[in-house]
């Protein structure tokens, strides 16, 4: 398995861009604008994250300013984790987050939020729950992460 940034492999953007969109169901145009603002390194976010194994994307994940949801004070955010069905249990989530948390740290960026459904998984990678918040269009709450990396 090969981790990278998309900064690193430009020639991934269009079909990184559709994995995520197939994953997600966000519009493949939001992927794309998101992939390209990202490709002309004005900042440290938003920054997309491939794992790719034997030619085929098997996890990623994205870090932007704020993953749907209200409070625009917890930024910026790990989004769109995701992992293969047929690859979880290997790792690779984890190695993603890790690798994504020093690329970030690399950047300057030493605090990450991420806002999931999951119980005690993130923990395992030294993310810590820091409040409950509602998704927009949620009618549940959610639990918001903190990843300091100071």
């Amino acid at each position: 398995m090969d981790i990278f940034s998309l900064v690193e492999h430009p020639d991934w953007k269009e079909r990184a861009a559709r994995w995520f969109h197939e994953k997600w169901g966000i519009p493949l145009a939001a992927y794309l604008e998101s992939m390209e603002e990202c490709l002309r390194h004005k900042s440290a976010v938003p920054q997309w994250y491939l794992a790719v194994e034997e030619g085929r994307i098997i996890g990623g994940m994205g870090v932007i300013e704020n993953d749907f949801h209200p409070r625009r004070d917890l930024t910026p955010n790990v989004c769109a984790v995701y992992t293969e069905e047929d690859c979880r249990c290997r790792g690779v989530a984890g190695a993603l987050l890790r690798y994504v948390c020093g690329d970030m740290s690399a950047r300057g960026v030493d605090t990450l939020y991420l806002l999931t459904d999951h119980t005690s998984f993130y923990e395992r990678y030294g993310w810590e729950l820091f409040c409950m918040v509602q998704g927009d269009g949620e009618t549940e709450l959610s639990r918001m992460y903190v990843h300091r990396m100071k």
